[in-house]
């Protein structure tokens, strides 16, 4: 319930996810290939970071409605029995009972000043519960995208290691032949050797990331897990946008943006409030009482039932200048809360500068790496013919691998950081949740 109640906030579908019923209970990963969006409401689910940054929302959230009763009356029972002890003799049992009421008529605004405070508050931290699951979302999105990538370097290794064993038999069939010499073979099998190492390296890469994938999702690093090589469409719609665009957005959908204004008018808030403390405020009152009192004992009166109605005014006139003291620090942490919004809203300014760059650079490293990608590829075939029919040397021959170890690399890394780097933007401007709907709705389709 914890998690669909954030789901309705946020607008998040909880459904669109295709929610694992048993996700908080699981010892073990599902033994599908899980999408991205499978993997993101599977962590969601287990995460304590986010699941504690819920919890201090739900107090916001508590403590807000505890400002709805001062507007209401104060009642209060009392209930007493008692037995005189004199003169070495017990007494008779008086019995007493009482019930009273307060009600605060007038007090310049106080009550709507702490209300106003708590329910900034309140919002506050819902702002910066949506910023922790942004945030969890995206090292998510960010741990998903390193694994793919790492299992395509070890692809790319096991057909590297390939071509270099095709390069070490056909070496040593022309030294069997007499028309190389013994040391192509070497050279080849330096080669091989190479590129067994760094097959060994690519699959050590490829269980990190397998094991910073399954802690994030709050399982041991050991389990196993399958996810699906997909493309993400995750701040797509961002592309066309012009940086005054996504600055403009950012200010409606920012969490730490939108947190920091409610921090301000909440710091405004308290400021009044601890001001208007000092005016006077009005209150009524009333009670009625019963006693049984033995009419023998002293002070006993004849009335069993007594009570009483009032009105009664209430103002602070000294407190050691604590009230002074009081309401000039309320001043100085309203007057913080102003340059704290706009210390966050430069560094709003800065991120999405940085993530709308570094994603343009990024489209244009992934194309510039298929190109290199395509000639290295292309290189080392024609120089592989060549060799075998003795027109390049085994070093070409090696050269060209090389290039082509380098290219399978950087095209891997420019792939999936691309994807990243994509949603460094939508998470740039506070509106990777909504993606992330829109991606789930993809994967439906």
């Amino acid at each position: 319930m914890k998690k669909i109640s954030f789901f309705a906030l946020f607008a998040l579908p909880f459904s669109a996810f295709g929610a694992i019923d048993d996700c908080m209970t699981r010892n073990s990963v599902p033994d599908e290939k899980l999408s991205l969006v499978q993997v993101i409401d599977l962590g969601l689910c287990r995460n304590p970071q986010t699941s504690a940054s819920y919890l201090a929302y739900e107090s916001a959230r508590l403590s807000k409605n505890m400002g709805y009763a001062d507007y209401l009356p104060s009642l209060s029972a009392s209930a007493s029995a008692s037995i005189p002890y004199r003169n070495q003799e017990w007494g008779d049992w008086s019995y007493g009972a009482s019930v009273s009421a307060s009600y605060l008529i007038f007090d310049f605004g106080k009550r709507l000043a702490d209300l106003n405070q708590a329910t900034a508050s309140w919002r506050a931290a819902g702002f910066d519960y949506d910023e922790s699951v942004q945030n969890y979302i995206y090292s998510i999105i960010g741990s998903y995208y390193s694994l793919l990538k790492t299992d395509a370097d070890v692809k790319s290794a096991e057909m590297l290691r390939s071509v270099a064993r095709t390069a070490r038999d056909t070496a040593q069939k022309k030294f069997k032949a007499g028309v190389v010499a013994k040391a192509d073979v070497l050279k080849a099998d330096t080669t091989l050797a190479s590129r067994e190492l760094e097959l060994e390296r690519a699959k050590n890469n490829r269980e990190i990331a397998k094991g910073t994938l399954l802690s994030k999702l709050s399982f041991s690093a050991s389990e196993n897990i399958e996810i699906q090589d997909m493309p993400s469409q995750i701040g797509q719609q961002d592309e066309e946008k012009s940086l005054d665009e996504l600055f403009e957005q950012a200010q409606k959908t920012r969490p730490d943006l939108l947190r920091a204004t409610a921090n301000k008018d909440a710091a405004w808030h308290r400021r009044n409030s601890i001001f208007l403390g000092n005016l006077p405020s009005i209150s009524a009152s009333g009670s009625v009482s019963w006693n049984d009192t033995p009419s023998e004992t002293f002070g006993a009166g004849n009335d069993k039932i007594s009570g009483s109605i009032g009105v009664r005014a209430s103002m602070p006139l000294f407190a050691g200048f604590a009230n002074l003291y009081n309401a000039r620090a309320a001043q100085a942490n309203y007057e913080r809360a102003i340059e704290t919004e706009r210390s966050t809203q430069d560094n709003a300014t800065l991120d999405i500068y940085t993530a709308y760059h570094n994603y343009k650079t990024a489209k244009t490293v992934l194309n510039q790496t298929e190109t290199l990608l395509t000639s290295a590829t292309e290189s080392e075939r024609v120089t592989a013919n060549m060799y075998k029919v003795g027109r390049a040397t085994m070093l070409d021959w090696q050269t060209a691998q090389s290039e082509l170890v380098d290219a399978e690399k950087q095209n891997n890394a420019a792939k999936y950081d691309l994807y990243v780097k994509r949603a460094a933007v939508a998470l740039a401007i506070g509106d990777i949740k909504a993606e992330l709907t829109k991606e789930a709705e993809n994967e439906e389709n």
